[in-house]
């Protein structure tokens, strides 16, 4: 079972969805797949609308450590606004 050691940093938050709920309502509804959504990131602005469906997406991708530079600048692009 996953402890969440991997990144102990008072700024990380830890959550396990042993079930996998989360991971294939993300698939199904912003991925438009049946499967699980595994290693990736959903990017919302801060005018980001949480409703049914999260909008407006300001970057996706996957995986996370392989577009480590991808999301660093797609949070910086939002920094600067």
């Amino acid at each position: 079972m996953w402890n969440g050691t991997n990144m102990p940093d008072a700024h990380v938050m830890h959550f396990w969805d042993g079930e996998h709920a989360v991971g294939e309502w993300f698939a199904k509804q912003v991925d438009g797949y049946e499967g699980i959504a595994w290693d990736v990131y959903y990017l919302y602005g801060p005018d980001a609308i949480w409703e049914t469906v999260p909008a407006t997406l300001v970057g996706s991708g996957g995986t996370i450590y392989g577009e480590r530079e991808k999301l660093e600048k797609q949070i910086l692009t939002l920094l600067d606004r």
